[in-house]
């Protein structure tokens, strides 16, 4: 036999709204009978308003209640009406002047004490850890309080990520064509300052992008009062100030500082390693100064170059000392004394940019030219520099090394047969420069005297500088060459 759902249904909600009703019915009288109850149920209307954010048995009237006073002035009563929106949720409760005076003192006292419970516990509960209480007198008597407060502050970033690239080079290993690779990043600034009870305190900072490592700090330090023996520990970062100028204190040390009173005597010890350095400056009208000592050729560096090793060797002095040719050169200023003058010079380096004009191809030699060559295995003749000054290109395949694109692999291939030597290396014993560039004259400028040149701007470090030039003897007819110039070859020193 199937049950009459549809009337069943309808049985219910008759017993529902005759439940609410008489429920209704209740809440309008001024006191239920709940002597017997374990728990007193609120029945009065203005009780609903004190429960509001309480726990309690039962729960709190919503938010979308409204209660509005209407004041008669003729029979001095209050109209209490509660709606919901624009709908009356209750009969409305008529108060006399001294029940809503009594209502109204009630409200405001229930407002004082919970703002001030609100802001005390703000005061309190300011991080994102409780302080801890830890109850008994040892804990109070040692620490000063019975209170544990942590106040972590600061962010952390971790960034993951995964690159792959997949290159379609047929040249390539099929394995080597797809790479995988990680990509791992934390940025971490972090703060913690703890307190257990009021004697200790722990401090730390710490800063993955701080520019110095003495920017990340730990101290902890115990404080006692003034009437114990331990004053003062402190472990971590550390100062230790002197309070007199004879002796000055130390900033920046890591270890551990302790201060004991024992009556009138103070005894303060530190150990620790000092990760800072004391400099003194001297201020002259506003402004730093320092003494230092720079040379010319430190002031502007790869501008100013010898052309050969004989212009600055090691010779006797007149005055029968140990000197240079250089030096001898110039003892009698401002009479130059030297026999020598360059009457023409080229000078190539190396071409960075699109090509210009005056552009050819060149091989640089270091000891072309060197009467005491820097490789042994080259026989050096006496006089002064010229191309056979040793024989260098006098033992070499000529055709061989005015070929651009075969001349590297036959001076590293021990061209003049040497056994275990004549291995001619790249970057110290010659150079390939292609497309080389010729300077103007108005880029450099050279002494004719002393055997040197000055580059108007600083040669970068993976340029090369080539020079040939041609000098006259006094006293000999003689025309002196060192490399060759671009309308004669293509070797240059």
């Amino acid at each position: 036999m199937k049950p009459n759902i549809k009337y069943s249904a309808k049985l219910w909600w008759i017993l529902f709204t005759f439940f609410c009703y008489g429920f209704a019915q209740g809440q309008e009288s001024d006191t239920l009978k709940s002597e017997n109850l374990p728990f007193a149920i609120k029945s009065k209307v203005l009780d609903n308003y004190f429960m509001r954010g309480q726990r309690s048995l039962f729960l709190s009237p919503p938010e979308n209640i409204k209660n509005e006073f209407t004041y008669d002035p003729v029979t001095n009563t209050y109209t209490l009406t509660q709606k919901i929106g624009e709908l009356d949720y209750r009969r409305s409760s008529i108060l006399s002047f001294e029940e809503y005076q009594k209502y109204i003192a009630q409200k405001n006292q229930y407002e004082f004490w919970k703002e001030k419970s609100q802001s005390t516990m703000a005061s309190t509960r300011n991080g994102i850890i409780p302080p801890i209480y830890i109850g008994g007198n040892l804990f109070e008597n040692v620490f000063g309080s019975n209170l544990i407060d942590i106040r972590p502050q600061g962010s952390a970033e971790i960034t993951f990520g995964v690159l792959s690239n997949h290159r379609k080079d047929e040249t390539l290993d099929v394995r080597q064509r797809k790479t995988t690779s990680f990509d791992f990043n934390e940025k971490i600034q972090m703060s913690v300052v703890a307190k257990i009870g009021e004697k200790i305190e722990f401090k730390t900072n710490y800063n993955t992008e701080s520019t110095f490592e003495f920017e990340n700090n730990l101290s902890l330090k115990y404080e006692g009062t003034e009437d114990e023996v331990i004053q003062l520990i402190e472990a971590g970062d550390v100062s230790f100030p002197l309070p007199t100028t004879l002796i000055n204190g130390s900033q920046g040390l890591f270890g551990v500082k302790t201060k004991l009173k024992f009556g009138r005597t103070t005894f303060t010890g530190v150990f620790s390693q000092q990760e800072s350095e004391t400099s003194s400056i001297t201020v002259q009208g506003g402004a730093q100064t320092n003494e230092f000592n720079l040379t010319a050729l430190d002031y502007e560096e790869n501008r100013h170059f010898f052309v050969g090793k004989y212009f600055r060797e090691d010779i006797t002095g007149a005055d029968g000392k140990p000197s240079n040719r250089y030096n001898e050169a110039l003892r009698t200023l401002p009479i130059i004394t030297s026999n020598i003058n360059i009457t023409r010079i080229e000078v190539w380096v190396t071409n960075i940019g699109a090509a210009v004009t005056d552009n050819r191809n060149i091989i640089a030699f270091t000891d072309l030219g060197e009467r005491n060559p820097f490789e042994s295995y080259l026989n050096g003749q006496p006089g002064p520099p010229s191309n056979e000054s040793n024989d260098l290109i006098a033992r070499m395949d000529e055709a061989m090394i005015r070929d651009i694109n075969t001349v590297t692999q036959y001076l590293q291939g021990n061209p003049l047969g040497v056994a275990g030597e004549g291995y001619f290396v790249a970057g110290e014993d010659f150079e390939k420069i292609e497309s080389a560039r010729k300077l103007n004259p108005s880029e450099y400028s050279y002494n004719s005297k002393l055997g040197f040149i000055s580059l108007n701007t600083t040669l970068n470090p993976d340029q090369t500088l080539a020079v040939a030039y041609q000098y006259t003897i006094i006293g000999d007819n003689k025309v002196y060459q060192v490399g060759e110039f671009s309308d004669q070859g293509i070797t240059t020193p």
